[in-house]
Order: C-alpha cells, then sequence, then structure tokens
C-alpha cells in the first residue's frame, strides 16, 4: 500500500471543514478526537478517481498550546501516525468521508501515545462507518 499523503488526501475546503464539524459524527480516544462527515456525491463526482478515499485534516487548539513551535510538532506527529496507520482503512470498501483528527490533550504526547490513539480511533471507524 502505498504510504504518502498526498495532495488530494488533505482536506483544505474551508466550506468541507465547517461542515464536518456542523454536521459530523465524532469518536474520541484520549489524546486525539475524530471527527467525520461522508463527503457529498457531488464532491466526489468532481474529484478524479478518488471514490473510496478520505480527506483527512490535523488540527491543534491555539487555547492548550501557544507557542506555535509545539502545534507544529504535534500536528507533524498526528499527520505520520496517520500516514503509518491509513491502510487500517483502506482495506475495507469505506466509501468518502471527511475527516478532522484534533488534539484534545493538555500536554504534549510522545509519537507512541499518538500512533496508539490514531490506530485506535481508525479501527473504530471502520467497525462504525462498514
Amino acid at each position: 500500500m502505498d504510504q504518502r499523503f498526498g495532495k488530494k488526501e488533505k482536506l483544505k475546503s474551508r466550506k468541507l471543514i465547517g461542515e464536518v464539524f456542523s454536521q459530523g459524527k465524532s469518536l474520541t480516544a484520549f489524546p486525539l478526537k475524530l471527527v467525520y462527515y461522508p463527503l457529498p456525491e457531488a464532491i466526489e463526482d468532481s474529484r478524479e478517481k478518488t471514490s473510496g478515499r478520505l480527506q483527512v485534516g490535523v488540527s491543534v487548539p491555539k487555547k492548550k498550546f501557544n507557542k506555535a513551535v509545539h502545534r507544529v510538532y504535534l500536528k507533524r506527529l498526528m499527520r505520520e501516525a496517520y500516514r503509518k496507520n491509513k491502510y487500517l482503512v483502506y482495506e475495507h470498501a469505506t466509501p468518502s468521508h471527511a475527516m478532522m483528527v484534533l488534539y484534545i490533550g493538555r500536554e504534549k504526547a510522545d509519537y507512541q501515545t499518538i500512533e496508539a490513539a490514531m490506530q485506535q480511533l481508525l479501527k473504530r471507524f471502520v467497525e462504525r462507518v462498514s
């Protein structure tokens, strides 16, 4: 399986991010929270060959981590954990979804903690969507 986290997989649309937060469902595995929303078919049709794909974004709140250095570090760890474990979702035929992964902890966690939480979130996401 391709382990890249390319441009087509990144969630960047402000409109879609707004829909994810307003109408999406969530799962939590401390220190991460996953909010997901099924992509409308109009968006699926406009993107070429992306049926069954996910669009993923990561976020760390400025309120809890004032320094940008710490926010960027945690986002990097979260993206890496997703990139390494996205096979858990792609093995199963899940429809297209937009997802945001949020860091909800108050202190910086190490990579092993974030990766374990990411694996747990992705497994529960597959169970709930399938």
